[in-house]
């Protein structure tokens, strides 16, 4: 057992519930031990007794008695900053495992990693999956791509054979992926389908993608299902959304595209003078990979759901919002 630790609050951890941030870092920590800590004064943050209900700060620093957990559970809080710069290839893999197996890897993948290189991109999945190749020299694989700055489940073949198999499920669309994004205002239907036709264009900052007309060259159809979850008053809503295509940023243009811009998304938020940003809530891209359901090479079906980055978690908190309303049933 681990004696007495300090650890400082990161800065996408702003707002963040006590009790949410031992859940996140220390998930072996049941509920009952915590409470009994908390009473007992051997958790402090910055010092001072704190309650389940505190909100913790960037900077802050919080003791941590011995827990009695393993290292393991220690190791499996969210990815930050700091990990993407200090931590070994292997290591962050590992705390990204969502569900693991003979044929398939799926990853939580942390907002702010790229999936594959590019223009600037120092690191990236596709480079660190190397880590992972086996006695005979295969290397996983990637089947699909999130953006950058999106998070969530990333699907990664471990066999060349189980590559083309899961390949095939995403050409064919025999997968169901949802997403959970916190837009701008509210949509006037609760639910509703968007269909237009996208083109890619290179801009000096990088690939854009506008609304395009049919039959107009380089343009591909795309279709996206939308519903609100919750909302906050008029100011934002919590939408799930659904890509039945999958095209380069394809539901970020369609949110615009309907006047609900994806909140933090540095290439397609607009917002009018009156609007402003909610104050407390971080400038990030509010997209998630949530859920995917796909066909299991070995047969059957794969379902796994990623957890909230900390930066949507600490909207989530703010707005009152509740995770269970979305009724996600497996």
């Amino acid at each position: 057992m681990a004696g007495i630790e300090h650890r400082r609050v990161d800065s996408d951890e702003a707002g963040m519930r006590l009790d949410r941030w031992f859940k996140v870092h220390f998930p072996g920590l049941g509920f009952g031990p915590l409470q009994k800590l908390l009473r007992s004064g051997q958790i402090r943050v910055d010092g001072a007794r704190a309650k389940s209900d505190t909100r913790v700060q960037p900077g802050q620093t919080i003791r941590i008695p011995p827990l009695g957990v393993d290292a393991k559970d220690v190791k499996s809080g969210p990815i930050g900053g700091r990990d993407l710069r200090n931590s070994s290839d292997g290591e962050l893999l590992s705390r990204m495992v969502l569900h693991e197996d003979a044929k398939v890897i799926v990853l939580n993948k942390p907002a702010g990693l790229a999936v594959q290189g590019g223009s600037g991109v120092s690191r990236h999945i596709d480079k660190m999956l190397e880590a992972w190749t086996n006695q005979k020299g295969e290397k996983p694989r990637l089947v699909h791509r999130l953006d950058r700055d999106t998070s969530g489940v990333l699907v990664i073949a471990r066999t060349r054979g189980a590559a083309q198999q899961l390949t095939a499920a995403f050409r064919e669309r025999d997968t169901k992926k949802i997403y959970w994004a916190l837009v701008k205002g509210v949509p006037r239907k609760r639910e509703d389908r968007i269909s237009t036709w996208l083109v890619k264009e290179q801009t000096p900052d990088g690939d854009r993608v506008r609304i395009a007309k049919h039959g107009e060259e380089g343009a591909d159809h795309a279709i996206s299902y939308y519903r609100v979850v919750e909302q906050a008053g008029q100011n934002l809503a919590w939408l799930e959304m659904e890509p039945y295509t999958g095209r380069t940023h394809q539901l970020r243009v369609h949110a615009a595209h309907i006047g609900h811009p994806i909140i933090g998304d540095p290439k397609y938020f607009e917002a009018d003078t009156n609007w402003t940003f909610p104050g407390g809530m971080q400038n990030r891209l509010h997209l998630h990979a949530r859920h995917i359901d796909i066909p299991h090479p070995n047969g059957g079906r794969l379902k796994v759901t990623a957890p909230l980055p900390p930066h949507m978690v600490q909207s989530w908190n703010l707005l009152g919002f509740d995770e269970d309303a979305a009724g996600e049933g497996d």
